[in-house]
C-alpha cells in the first residue's frame, strides 16, 4: 500500500477527533491556495484518483464494503478496478471534493453542500465513522500523482478541508437522524415546542 497515513494511522490523522462541528476549523487563506493549486493537477485524473481511493478504501477497511451493496462480496480487486459502477460512485465523490474546493472560500455555501451530503448519507445507512477514512485515502491517491509538489504543508492543509467538510457531513448525519427519530414518534411522544412569543 505504500502510504503512511492509511490504514491504522487514518483512524488518529482523521478519526472522530471533531465531533462537534463547532470545533472544526476550515484550512486557512494559504492552506486554501496551496489545495487548489494543486487540485489543479489532480482534477486531470480524477477518475483515476477515484478508483484507487476507493480500492485502497475496501483494502484498509474491508468493512466499508458493507456500505456499498454493489461491492458487499467482490474480493477481487481487479474486479473492483474496472467495475464501472466502482468508477461511476469514484467520480460522484471526485465531484463532491471538486465542489468543496470551489467553494473553500464561500463557507456557508461549503456548509450547505457538506451538510446535504451528510443528510443524504444517513438514507444510503453509511454512517460517520467511515467518513474520514475517504479523506485518508484521497491523501494516499494523489501523492503520487502530484509527485515532487506534495509536501507536508500541503498534506496538512488536505487534512484540514477533509476534517472539516467530514465534521459537516457528520452533524448533517446527526441532524437527519434526529428528524428521522422524531417523525417515529407519536404526537404524543414528541417534544413541545415551546411558546417563545410574549
Amino acid at each position: 500500500m505504500g502510504c503512511a497515513i492509511s490504514g491504522l494511522a487514518a483512524k488518529a490523522e482523521f478519526g472522530e477527533r471533531n465531533t462537534d462541528v463547532a470545533a472544526a476549523v476550515s484550512p486557512s487563506g494559504d492552506q486554501i491556495i496551496m489545495i487548489k493549486e494543486s487540485w489543479k493537477v489532480i482534477k486531470d485524473d480524477i477518475a483515476k484518483v477515484g478508483i484507487i481511493m476507493f480500492v485502497r478504501l475496501f483494502e484498509t477497511h474491508p468493512e466499508c464494503k458493507d456500505v456499498f451493496f454493489l461491492f458487499r462480496d467482490v474480493e477481487d480487486l481487479e474486479r473492483l478496478r474496472t467495475s464501472r459502477e466502482l468508477r461511476a460512485h469514484g467520480l460522484r465523490v471526485m465531484s463532491f471534493i471538486e465542489k468543496s474546493v470551489a467553494r473553500l472560500e464561500q463557507l456557508d455555501r461549503l456548509e450547505a453542500l457538506a451538510l446535504e451530503l451528510g443528510k443524504s448519507h444517513y438514507h444510503y445507512n453509511a454512517p460517520p465513522k467511515y467518513y474520514s477514512y475517504v479523506g485518508a485515502e484521497f491523501i494516499c491517491a494523489v501523492q503520487p500523482i502530484l509527485k515532487e509538489r506534495w509536501t507536508a504543508e500541503l498534506e496538512e492543509a488536505w487534512k484540514a478541508m477533509f476534517q472539516y467538510v467530514t465534521s459537516l457531513m457528520r452533524q448533517g448525519y446527526q441532524e437527519e437522524s434526529r428528524r428521522q427519530h422524531l417523525l417515529t414518534l407519536s404526537p404524543k411522544e414528541r417534544p413541545e415546542k415551546s411558546n417563545t412569543a410574549l
